[in-house]
């Protein structure tokens, strides 16, 4: 009981850091955090969705491949790290004004915490979803690094994000998905001996 006690607070942790690296450092800037991140915003500024809106809309294609591939215990996680990301990123989105201070400190940050928040998520057995999802899937039949599959899957979404708002948004883009994706792949890969339940258990 304490195990998933404590699996289901690092899944609250994960999916609050996640939300907090958007909606405070990275979405004030549009620079996308993943492919769902850059859908959410690219909705946000064709339709006028709200962010968190838009960040659930965007990932409930990929749940329901997740089901099949992953199982319900998953895909459950997943959506409980969705719902809590996109509530956060609503209310601190709302009711908190976005202190900047400089861009590339913003930038920085945002790659930090979202790094640290989705490599949680992965090691408590969820997913921060949208993109993550078909990387870990791609990276269970390759055996490649989860973090360099999303890399490359969210490049092209960076693309058609720069080319609708702004060119430069892929540049900062990629320079948080290098910062990001190396920091999931190093939280994957420690090993956790006295957290022996954390492990890396997406798998279905």
């Amino acid at each position: 009981m304490n195990k998933i006690l404590i699996t289901y607070f690092c899944l609250f942790i994960g999916a609050s850091l996640q939300g907090m690296s958007m909606s405070l450092f990275l979405f004030p800037h549009s620079i996308p955090s993943g492919g769902a991140a850059g859908i959410a915003i690219l909705m946000n500024h064709w339709f006028n969705f709200s962010l968190g809106l838009s960040l659930w809309l965007a990932n409930i294609t990929f749940l329901f491949f997740a089901i099949r591939y992953f199982g319900y215990t998953w895909t459950f996680r997943t959506i409980l790290s969705v719902a809590t990301t996109s509530t956060i990123v609503n209310i601190l989105t709302m009711k908190v004004p976005h202190l900047h201070v400089h861009f590339l400190l913003d930038l920085l940050a945002g790659s930090i915490f979202f790094g640290i928040g989705v490599g949680i998520l992965i090691r408590a057995g969820a997913s921060s979803g949208g993109m993550v999802i078909p990387a870990l899937m791609i990276a269970s039949y390759k055996n490649w690094s989860p973090g360099k599959v999303m890399m490359g899957i969210n490049f092209l979404i960076f693309l058609l994000t720069a080319l609708v708002i702004d060119y430069k948004i892929v540049i900062f883009a990629i320079i948080c998905q290098f910062l990001s994706t190396n920091i999931i792949d190093f939280i994957y890969e420690l090993q956790l001996q006295k957290i022996s339940f954390l492990t890396a258990n997406w798998r279905k």
